[in-house]
């Protein structure tokens, strides 16, 4: 007598009976969901983390919807920690710089932005603006901003001449130009 070979994939067993080939589809997606929602967790992606497991949770199997509750918990904890507040527009800068210096281009771009955005006189955000692209490698945009800083200061040539944050740009021949008009 032959005796057929054990199926190596078993279909899980419920309490009615064995699930559905949809079942193990859907549960399968789920934690597709659920694994994409945690790498955003460990990015530091919290408000794209939380808005993923919220959309997962109507849909979510119960032995998941707990873990999803405290992940979200756990984002909204999180985004509150990281919605600074500042007093001064000076006071956003100094976090701006704090941003760059940690290598947080984009925040600190968007940080600058902010200062710009509630006063384009701020000359010191120009400024940031023009070493943020010269550290990342974005020569015209440096010019740009940095002239704009110098349109609204003089003072600030004075200071980019010995700025080493725009090491990067001491080769071009616009940029010297732009901080030694007299020569």
């Amino acid at each position: 007598m032959k005796t057929a070979a054990p199926s190596s994939r078993k279909r899980p067993r419920t309490l009615a009976g064995t699930a559905s080939a949809s079942v193990d589809a859907s549960r399968a997606r789920t934690l597709a969901q659920y694994e994409s929602a945690l790498r955003l967790m460990q990015e530091g992606k919290f408000e794209k983390a939380h808005t993923a497991f919220n959309h997962m949770l109507a849909s979510s199997p119960a032995d998941l919807a707990e873990r999803i509750r405290m992940y979200i918990n756990a984002c909204l904890q999180q985004c509150a920690k990281s919605k600074t507040q500042f007093a001064t527009r000076e006071e956003r800068y100094d976090y701006a710089v704090s941003l760059l210096n940690e290598g947080n281009y984009e925040d600190a771009r968007a940080q600058l932005k902010k200062i710009i955005a509630e006063d384009d006189k701020a000359d010191y955000a120009f400024y940031g603006l023009a070493i943020l692209a010269s550290m990342t490698g974005e020569a015209h945009i440096c010019l740009e901003r940095l002239t704009e800083a110098i349109r609204l200061n003089a003072k600030n040539r004075i200071q980019a001449r010995a700025d080493s944050d725009f090491q990067d740009m001491a080769d071009d021949p616009r940029f010297t130009e732009l901080l030694y008009p007299e020569v």
